[in-house]
């Protein structure tokens, strides 16, 4: 029989009721209150933990093993698989235009580039520029192969005053190299070719030599027009 409180009477804080057949009633926790029963928690940590450290085991995988200390960091390594090497490409090289080059060329433009080579100066613009403006003083620039002797030389020629004429034209441009390295009087012409010196320096050194007995008119006779480029029969080389 339950025991009855008098009227009016409030009941300890902490209290319980009793149960139906007369036990004290049970105290529930706050989880249990929340509606989370004991065990459920007790399996969620076990599976917390066990997620921890699978992950641990991922990241830091032979770690106990490794040798490393706690503050120097694992070695790694990476291994690239189906990897190709490409090759490397080289640098190109170009060949120096010689003497064939020129003789298929067959222009007058190839002729005093010829001269150049033999007489071993450099082929600049500007040397070639004045021995084909030369070429055109002497001959018909239409016809600048005339006799096979475009610059009219005398030398080794077989005619007096540069009226001689060349087997063909390569042999002409070896017979102009050798007359400009020879006769002490084309010594400017030399040291103008040689230096690539400014035309108007190397056509000054044409000019002051014996190559032509006008001496051009010391230049007032001389053309600075644009030449053109005239391909000569090839019979010519």
């Amino acid at each position: 029989m339950l025991a009855t409180l008098p009227a009016g009477t409030l009941r300890p804080r902490g209290s319980q009721a009793d149960t139906p057949d007369g036990r004290p009633r049970r105290r529930l926790s706050g989880d249990e209150r929340r509606g989370i029963r004991p065990g459920v928690l007790a399996s969620l940590g076990a599976a917390v933990v066990a997620l921890a450290v699978l992950t641990a085991a991922a990241v830091l995988p032979g770690l106990a093993n490794s040798g490393q200390t706690d503050d120097a960091p694992a070695a790694q390594s990476l291994q690239v698989v189906g990897a190709q090497l490409s090759a490397t490409p080289r640098d190109t090289f170009t060949a120096t235009p010689g003497e064939e080059t020129y003789v298929a060329g067959g222009t007058n433009r190839d002729w005093a580039s010829l001269v150049l080579l033999y007489g071993e100066w450099p082929v600049t613009e500007e040397n070639v520029t004045v021995i084909m403006r030369w070429m055109r003083q002497e001959n018909y620039e239409k016809s600048w192969w005339n006799r096979n002797n475009p610059l009219n030389n005398g030398w080794g020629s077989g005619g007096g005053g540069g009226l001689g004429s060349y087997p063909n034209l390569r042999v002409a441009a070896q017979n102009a190299a050798e007359a400009l390295h020879t006769h002490p009087g084309y010594a400017g012409i030399r040291e103008g070719f040689a230096t690539s010196a400014p035309t108007e320096v190397i056509e000054a050194a044409i000019w002051a030599s014996p190559w032509a007995s006008s001496h051009y008119a010391n230049g007032s006779h001389w053309h600075y027009t644009p030449t053109q480029v005239i391909k000569a029969p090839a019979e010519a080389w």
